[in-house]
């Protein structure tokens, strides 16, 4: 009896780690008063910035390597400084993501995790400025733990520990 009662005890704790998480953070300025400036006129609505490709790296990560992880250990081995994410396309394990959830300054950001939860990657997009990655996805949707119905795609910044 006391074996069957550990048993269920080590299965439910499994599963309480496995669990959706979501957690809120917001961005505040060092200046907070900056967040509540209206935009400046000396600032054009939109300008455009020339450049051209020197290179073209096509990263490729076996089963089970953690995304982010990977792409900045090939950012840091090719010394790659600045560049343009093109595309990406794949399924991943389980997915731990953050999203902008509000539309005023300070922005607030979302973070999700289930590493349970399969997903398709649609689609990446990005820059690497001085050596740091930032990247956009699409992915094809999460189903609903509570309702079980599917929630539509979303976009979205990858986090730490998204397995290929």
């Amino acid at each position: 009896m006391k074996k069957i009662i550990l048993i269920l005890i080590l299965a439910l704790a499994a599963l309480a780690a496995a669990q959706q998480t979501r957690r809120e953070q917001t961005n505040r300025s060092p200046n907070p008063a900056d967040d509540l400036k209206p935009n400046s006129d000396k600032v054009p609505d939109v300008y455009a910035i020339s450049g051209q490709f020197d290179r073209v790296v096509t990263l490729r990560f076996k089963f089970g390597a953690d995304l982010l992880a990977g792409m900045e250990k090939i950012v840091s081995d090719q010394k790659i400084q600045n560049a343009v994410i093109l595309s990406a396309a794949g399924s991943v394990r389980g997915y731990h993501l953050h999203q902008v959830s509000n539309r005023d300054l300070p922005s607030k950001n979302m973070f999700e995790k289930d590493p349970t939860a399969p997903a398709d990657m649609i689609g990446m997009n990005g820059y690497i400025i001085n050596g740091k990655i930032h990247a956009h996805m699409t992915d094809d949707g999460v189903r609903c733990r509570v309702t079980d119905d599917v929630v539509g795609g979303f976009g979205t910044r990858r986090e730490r520990h998204v397995y290929v």
